[in-house]
């Protein structure tokens, strides 16, 4: 086979693999499971931007100001981002913006307990529908987290395709190695990626076919590190710095003050060592496959 043809097939392959393995194990929880995960999914989040993205474009940064200034700066542009998303769907009677509003007139015509725990309802809006005293956490946000994840994910992908290919053009067996831990690197993440998209109301079919897309990218980075590396690898830092900062966003932005509405002692505990466990999963595989 040709380097080109090994990029190629590398890249299809490492992308559906990964996403088809990471499905395998998220699209099998319950939906009861979900909004457990989501502890999980925070901590993949995490470990991926610190200790494999982020040490990453460190090692090859020729200015670390700049590469810490372009990771604000997309905490920034995501946070902008989510404000458009929301924006887009205030003319909805259950729109966000107005839900805080709506709670207090509601709180305050309420007369006994039933209307009490209807205003707590309403409360958890951002959560998701209040049914029988029963809260569905699918579709609390519109989709937004489900969006940044994708987006973020994209550049991460693309940046994967772009290492491949540079790898192939050094060696066969480097580019085979190198695909081999991008793989295993994806998986917890994508794990995560999934838990994220069924929290945020997509169905298992459809965040499905949002991450088998969003792996495409990988694809797209293969082709154009082998005709456009030398172009491109200026450009590496800042793509991983921009997909670090939109993980770093959705997790402290979007999933963690979630987890707040749980503050027993109970529930706590298993939110920490379901974030460490996240993180962890992360560290291993880091450590297993070391750098690529």
């Amino acid at each position: 086979m040709s380097t080109l043809s090994w990029i190629v097939f590398t890249s299809v392959i490492g992308g559906v693999a990964s996403v088809a393995l990471a499905g395998v194990v998220a699209l099998s929880a319950r939906a009861t499971w979900i909004p457990t995960l989501v502890s999980y999914a925070i901590g993949a989040l995490l470990g991926a931007a610190f200790l494999e993205i982020l040490p990453e474009a460190f090692q090859q940064a020729n200015n670390v100001h700049t590469l810490t200034a372009t990771v604000l700066a997309g905490i920034l542009a995501f946070f902008v981002l989510e404000k458009l998303v929301l924006w887009r769907h205030c003319h909805d009677d259950d729109c966000e913006a107005h839900a805080p509003h709506e709670a207090v007139e509601h709180a305050q015509g309420a007369s006994n307990a039933a209307s009490n725990d209807n205003s707590h309802g309403m409360l958890l809006g951002h959560a998701g529908h209040h049914h029988g005293g029963r809260v569905d956490s699918g579709g609390a946000d519109h989709g937004r987290s489900g969006l940044l994840i994708l987006i973020g994910d994209s550049f991460h992908n693309f940046c994967d395709g772009i290492l491949i290919a540079a790898a192939f053009m050094e060696s066969t067996q480097l580019g085979l190695v190198t695909a081999a831990a991008v793989i295993a690197h994806e998986i917890p993440q994508e794990i995560g990626d999934f838990v994220i998209l069924l929290h945020s109301g997509y169905s298992k079919a459809r965040a499905f076919a949002l991450n088998l897309l969003s792996s495409f990218a990988m694809l797209v980075g293969g082709l154009l590190g082998y005709f456009l590396l030398q172009e491109l690898s200026s450009w590496i830092n800042t793509v991983l710095a921009l997909a670090a900062s939109s993980m770093i966003y959705v997790a402290v932005a979007d999933l963690i003050p979630g987890l707040h509405r749980r503050p027993e002692l109970k529930a706590t505990l298993q939110q920490v060592v379901l974030i460490a466990l996240g993180v962890a999963s992360i560290w291993a595989v880091t450590l297993l496959v070391g750098d690529h």
